[in-house]
């Protein structure tokens, strides 16, 4: 198949050169999706499908265009790259817009990512039906449960990209997750809910089913008899499961576009101590069996390890080909990859000591950040700390700041990165001093 994949896209910009192009770039992806859903004992949903698509880029007479269609039958693909050229050639010039150099393809590496799991491609109804059973029954092991959905969802992507100056190449993965969600009868008519899911892109390195089930559901238990939250200012221990949430919100403008649109707080920052010295971000495409390894990214550029901020230093931003000639500032990679954060010494029990008294952070309940000045205000579950010790579980409370600042105050970090971030974001469990909370 990916020679075929490989074979689409060469067609593809052969096609385009003929008919006028200067410079084309082009991507053909195969994508198999299977979804299975259990609720309360019984099997809910099941959806398999595989899709197929190609994806090109136009360069002519200074222009550019980027269409995609899902027709892959040669003789309407030729119509269909001709009509994509001539659209280009309407279009108002745009002097930043030109294919990735030559140069930036150099030294992709070879290393066995190890993201391709045959067994993936393998399993049977047989498999997924008795993970759903195992979940569905270690979720319902207690008398308050109302009701527990169960899925599982596995999967496998193929694509291969060519270009007109030379880029040739294939990437290929897999995934497997599965996992719960369970609903609680709380006092009155309230409901207390949780879940835990976990995945990868091999099959081996799944937990056992009943132990998710059972930690969806002791998740869901810790959760009754919640409380609307106090407004104080206090320590913050963020859970590693939701620390990834706000190195996210973070990085989220760290990158060339919003920077030259003058719509991030990363303006200006390479080079400064702009965090605390416990904070260490590197981008890293190349570990094995990581969520989002690659050998190179959606514009070809050969993927390397790029350190995002070193001990509260920012050493680079997230910089495509546009927005880099656009802003005078050299390539990097256009999309992130891995984010690990450095670890420190310190275990989640180890970090409650040391905290004593402030608000454990388990979850975020939406709300927002604004990219361009770093304001924000989030909504949270978690529990109160009391001496040293998860306390009362509490809800209905926001934590607000400026994120630059916030992250200023970065005092610990710990040992615990959460494995099964959907986005590869590889975070540990945090702690900030002096946030303020609103509730009660």
């Amino acid at each position: 198949m990916p020679a075929k994949l490989q074979d689409q896209a060469l067609a593809a910009v052969e096609l385009a050169r003929r008919g006028g192009a200067d410079e084309v770039w082009a991507t053909a992806s195969q994508n198999r999706d299977v979804e299975f859903e259990y609720r309360d004992g019984a099997l809910e949903k099941v959806k398999d499908t595989t899709s197929q698509g190609l994806a090109v880029q136009i360069y002519a007479d200074g222009r550019y265009s980027s269409h995609q269609t899902t027709d892959l039958d040669p003789e309407r693909l030729g119509a269909f790259v001709q009509e994509a050229v001539a659209i280009t050639r309407a279009l108002e010039p745009d002097e930043y817009r030109a294919i990735t150099p030559e140069e930036l393809f150099a030294d992709r590496p070879d290393d066995d990512l190890d993201i391709v799991d045959p067994q993936v491609a393998a399993l049977e109804r047989e498999q997924r039906m008795d993970w759903c059973q195992a979940l569905d029954g270690s979720t319902h092991g207690h008398e308050r449960v109302i009701s527990a959905t169960s899925g599982v969802y596995d999967g496998k992507q193929r694509a291969a990209s060519a270009s007109s100056n030379g880029f040739l190449g294939t990437q290929e993965s897999t995934y497997c997750w599965f996992g719960a969600q369970v609903t609680l009868k709380d006092q009155g008519e309230r409901r207390a809910s949780d879940g835990f899911y976990a995945g990868g892109p091999h099959v081996a390195d799944l937990p056992d089913a009943t132990q998710v089930g059972e930690a969806a559901l002791q998740r869901a238990l810790s959760r009754l008899d919640s409380e609307k939250g106090p407004t104080l200012k206090t320590t913050m221990l963020v859970d590693s499961r939701a620390a990834g949430q706000l190195i996210g919100r973070l990085l989220r403008p760290a990158n060339a576009g919003s920077v030259q649109q003058g719509r991030s707080f990363w303006a200006g920052l390479v080079g400064e101590q702009a965090f605390s010295d416990k904070l260490t971000i590197v981008d890293d495409p190349l570990i094995k069996r990581g969520l989002a390894s690659r050998h190179y990214d959606s514009e070809g550029i050969s993927a390397k390890v790029l350190p995002i901020v070193e001990e509260g230093v920012v050493r680079n931003l997230y910089v495509d080909t546009y927005y880099g000639r656009k802003g005078d500032m050299a390539p990097t990679t256009g999309s992130p990859s891995n984010r690990r954060i450095a670890l420190g010494k310190h275990s989640l029990a180890e970090l409650l000591a040391d905290v004593g008294d402030g608000v454990y952070v388990t979850s975020w309940l939406g709300g927002n950040a604004d990219s361009t000045t770093g304001d924000f205000s989030l909504g949270l579950r978690g529990h109160m700390i009391e001496n040293g010790q998860v306390g009362r579980p509490v809800g209905e409370m926001n934590v607000t700041g400026n994120l630059r600042e916030l992250f200023g105050q970065l005092e610990l970090v710990g040992n615990d990165p959460y494995p099964y971030s959907f986005s590869g974001m590889l975070a540990p469990s945090l702690v900030f001093a002096g946030v303020d909370f609103s509730g009660a």
